[in-house]
């Protein structure tokens, strides 16, 4: 069905818009006529040129071809108010282009489209079944947008400036993306120092890959690809450390705990299971980190029933 989607790419146009279910309309201000829209005919020379940036990155136009970086760039611009992205976006998960084929999201990003008038989104949107307003991660509210940065003052600068050369990109990597998922940077590259340092090419006895050590079944529980590839590593990482923060309720020594150990071996030992290697590994993030707890997003997952006995024991 996604193969149909191809032929659909049209020209921006901009039509009245029409109404949106209320599941989209609950989680965003970029529909026609909501509170801080951006309008359809003024839009920013920025917002234009991130499009087109994006456009640049999913062709290879100037630029090597990098499908991943033109959807972040997409959903960057989507979230400001671009059409064009969203129907980009939209088109780029139908297809499984530079990320995991997901119809559910390329109809939500039709939809939005549709309701600001693109020409094209009417009938990709039909091709990809029943809209349910569910959204990519990216166009969740971000960590910043709940006030993350202000509890980490950390100098990520700094600290960047103080590797060698061949790790900079990686920790350049991890201090952009781990906001996005709601990570402070800090504790997202205390985890990948800590695993790999900083090694996209690194694989342990356990066949663990990349920068965030991915077992394969992690990195299929969190839709990686290639585990080699150091962003889609990254992404895959955070993905199941968000996940983890929210199921042990933003305790960083349980999350961290279940990221080396399985969140299973936490939940059977109700806390830090008694492994030399996890207790040790547990005690330098919290080094680095150096605190014990994070924000958490309680929308990812439901708290974890031993977390939970424990808190009804008064532990």
């Amino acid at each position: 069905m996604a193969t149909l989607i191809s032929g659909f790419r049209g020209a921006l146009a901009f039509l009245p818009a029409r109404r949106v279910g209320p599941v989209l309309l609950a989680g965003f201000a970029l529909t026609a006529g909501s509170a801080g829209a951006v309008a359809p005919n003024s839009l920013s020379g920025d917002l234009e040129g991130l499009v087109q940036q994006a456009v640049a990155f999913e062709h290879g136009e100037g630029v090597p071809r990098d499908p991943s970086q033109a959807a972040d760039l997409y959903c960057e611009a989507a979230r400001a108010g671009s059409a064009e992205a969203m129907y980009s976006l939209g088109w780029m998960y139908a297809n499984g282009r530079g990320v995991a084929r997901d119809d559910a999201y390329a109809a939500t990003l039709f939809e939005m489209a549709l309701a600001k008038g693109h020409v094209g989104a009417e009938k990709a949107r039909s091709a990809v079944g029943e809209y349910t307003g569910v959204v990519p991660d990216c166009l969740l509210p971000r960590a910043a947008d709940r006030g993350f940065a202000a509890r980490d003052s950390w100098d990520t600068r700094k600290y960047l400036a103080s590797l060698p050369e061949h790790k900079k990109k990686v920790v350049e990597m991890i201090t952009t993306l781990a906001p996005r998922f709601s990570i402070e940077p800090r504790l997202a590259l205390a985890i990948a120092t800590t695993e790999s340092n900083f090694d996209p090419g690194a694989t342990s006895p356990k066949n663990a890959m990349g920068v965030m050590q991915l077992i394969p079944e992690t990195a299929s529980r969190f839709n990686v690809k290639d585990s080699y590839d150091p962003v889609q590593n990254i992404k895959g990482g955070l993905a199941y450390l968000r996940w983890l923060l929210a199921y042990y309720q933003g305790n960083v020594a349980l999350a961290v705990a279940g990221y080396n150990a399985g969140e299973g071996a936490v939940d059977r030992y109700r806390g830090v299971p008694p492994y030399k290697e996890t207790q040790n590994y547990v005690r330098r993030i919290l080094a680095f980190f150096q605190r014990n707890d994070h924000p958490f997003d309680a929308r990812v997952v439901a708290a974890s029933p031993a977390l939970q006995a424990l808190k009804a024991a008064g532990q």
